[in-house]
Order: structure tokens, then sequence, then C-alpha cells
């Protein structure tokens, strides 16, 4: 297959996870989250119940927009596991690139909304987060090799990027940031960066 037709083809799967995920909180916001099947999901969008599993792993994560890897976040993250410079910027620099990509601040006001009606999805959200966490401590182990402390080191490096982010983020969302989600994160690291430094007390 040609590197247009590939291409095209991605396009189109983009196309129908987005219309599945549209329909299915349009669906939510009428009728409630317990209100709809997906087989309903699916004869809107026009594709069968095995196509819908194909894009996502439940009805919760059709709604929130929580779709199968994609090609194109797949190819950052192995290039992440094969590139040899400083552990910290380089995965920092997969976060940008992937928020890049996806841009979650488009769907915010959606997700809000359905979460403020279905209280109860929170938990699949927060699930769907704790699964992507472990997948980006699986590439930086993969990346630093399984030596002693490897897990922990992964840990550490996820949670706390995943606290600048959500700090980044919290300032475009709710205080109307000006700057954009690419220099809140990095003002943000360089502050943690002297916080973990070696205190420099005279002697």
């Amino acid at each position: 297959m040609s590197e247009s037709a590939e291409s095209l083809r991605d396009q189109r799967k983009r196309e129908t996870s987005r219309a599945l995920t549209d329909v299915a909180r349009r669906l939510t916001s009428e009728h409630g989250f317990a209100g709809f099947t997906v087989e309903e999901v699916c004869a809107e969008v026009g594709v069968s119940r095995r196509t819908f599993f194909n894009y996502f792993e439940s009805k919760e994560n059709a709604v929130f927009g929580f779709a199968a890897i994609d090609p194109r976040q797949e190819a950052l993250e192995e290039e992440f596991v094969a590139d040899g410079g400083d552990l910290l910027d380089d995965f920092i620099r997969l976060t940008m690139a992937r928020f890049e990509l996806f841009n979650p601040l488009d769907d915010a006001p959606a997700v809000f909304a359905i979460i403020e009606q279905e209280p109860r999805l929170i938990k699949a959200a927060f699930e769907q987060i704790a699964k992507n966490e472990r997948r980006d401590m699986q590439l930086i182990v993969r990346r630093s090799g399984e030596g002693a402390d490897a897990a922990l080191r992964a840990e550490v490096l996820v949670q706390s990027v995943g606290a600048l982010v959500r700090l980044s983020m919290d300032q475009l969302l709710h205080h109307h940031s000006t700057e954009s989600f690419s220099d809140l994160v990095s003002r943000r690291l360089e502050v943690a960066r002297t916080v973990f430094a070696p205190s420099q007390k005279a002697d």
C-alpha cells in the first residue's frame, strides 16, 4: 500500500472514531449513559459492533474519546524509546508532541459536561488515565533497561511530568492563560529543576 493510500486510510479511521464519539456523547446528553446501547451508536454511524470495538474498548471510552492507540502516537513513542538524549527532556518532548496531536483542550468542555451529567463516569476516566500512565512507564523501562529501581524511576518520572501537565492544563482551562501549553509546561519544568536540584549551601 502506498504512503498516500495509507494516510487516507488512517484519516478515514480517525473520522470514524470521531463520529462514534460524537454520537455517543450526544446520546449520553439526550438519554443518559445507560439510556442507549453500543448497537445504537453503531447504527447511527453506519458501522458494525465489531468495528466499534476495534476503535474503543468500551462504551465509556467512546464517550470520552479514548480510542485505540493512533499509529501517529505509536510512531512518536517508538522514536522516544530509540532516542538517546536526556530522559526527562525527551519525555517532555513526547508529552508535548502527543498534546499537539490530540489537543485534549478541544474536547474539555464536552467531557466536563458529560461528567457533570454522569458523575459515575469519573471512575472510567481515572482508570484510563492510570492505564496511559502504566503505558508510559513501560516505554521508559524499555528505553532505560530493567536495572535496579527502573520501574520506580519510571513511576516517579511519569507522575512528576503528569503533575506539571495537570497544572498547565488547569492554567489554560480555568485561568484563561495566554501562554501556550508548551510554554506553561516548560516554565514549570524549569522551576521543578530548581526544586529538585541539590542545595547550594555555603560551606
